[in-house]
């Protein structure tokens, strides 16, 4: 009697069950997936809450990237927890194999169904996540950068700016005949070569006190104090810009930061949520 049970028991069941269940790894890996879009879209309403355009109301560029990051993490253990367990409770393992082959199936499992939700989730939404990350970064240098140059930095090599033009042309007096336009872009230019060189040098200083005395009616003294305030608030600006370029690299750095440790929090997660609903699986065996 016990002989034709054994018998049965080798007619049904395989000596090899395959080393890969797919079929558990692509569920598990989907559940995942729809787990961390769902939390991601919760995540992103929360997000918008605490952004108002009056900044009392509104977390600083800090406080937001640290609370977006803890958020990604919640997100990856929550999703990688479900959608682990799901794959190794699915699978397929037999008890005819060691107890620690069987839970390193199953944990391998989690990590594959892991990987996978990973790579759906970047063909899905990585386009997007790439072009914030990297658009912030980008928005970020460009500021620094411009804050640095100036509005007006040439940017064809070989070629001189239009500050050493004027220059060559400049009069020992300022040309009166000329348009309140033209004179506005010669100040420009003047103004940005000084934030280039780190302030106006004293003949540039010397020269648009004379301009703007020249196209306002006001003194020479008065024209100079003018010119000073007018150069010192544009140092002020500068130095604003590159505060908030700086803040904003840092907030899409440690973004970038808590991605990927979230990403290897959740694939921790995912393994041993494989193994718990493996050994449930197997318990009801």
């Amino acid at each position: 009697m016990v002989t034709d049970v054994i018998e049965r028991v080798d007619i049904v069941q395989p000596a090899e069950a395959p080393g890969i269940s797919w079929r558990a790894i692509l569920g598990g890996a989907v559940v995942m997936a729809a787990v961390a879009f769902i939390l991601t879209a919760l995540g992103a309403g929360f997000g918008l809450s605490s952004i108002s355009p009056w900044s009392d109301q509104s977390a600083s560029p800090k406080q937001f990237a640290i609370i977006t990051g803890i958020w990604l993490i919640i997100v990856q253990w929550l999703s990688a927890g479900i959608g682990g367990y799901m794959a190794g409770r699915l699978g397929s393992e037999f008890l005819t194999r060691p107890a620690h082959e069987i839970a390193f199936r199953d944990t391998a499992r989690g990590i594959i169904a892991w990987a996978v939700a990973a790579l759906l989730t970047i063909a899905l939404l990585g386009v997007a996540a790439s072009s914030l990350i990297g658009g912030t970064a980008h928005v970020a240098a460009s500021a620094v950068q411009g804050a640095a140059q100036g509005a007006t930095q040439n940017n064809n090599p070989g070629q001189p700016s239009g500050y050493l033009v004027d220059t060559l042309f400049r009069k020992a007096t300022p040309d009166t005949s000329m348009s309140a336009q033209d004179a506005h872009r010669e100040a420009t230019r003047i103004i940005a070569n000084g934030l280039r060189n780190g302030d106006l040098s004293p003949p540039d200083r010397t020269y648009l006190a004379q301009l703007v005395a020249a196209r306002t009616g006001l003194s020479q003294d008065d024209a100079q104090k003018r010119v000073d305030s007018v150069a010192t608030q544009a140092k002020q600006d500068e130095e604003k810009a590159k505060e908030a370029a700086e803040t904003a690299r840092r907030a899409a750095r440690n973004i970038a930061f808590f991605i990927a440790f979230s990403m290897l929090i959740g694939a921790f997660i995912a393994g041993v949520a494989a193994k718990i609903g493996g050994h449930h699986r197997d318990a009801l065996l």
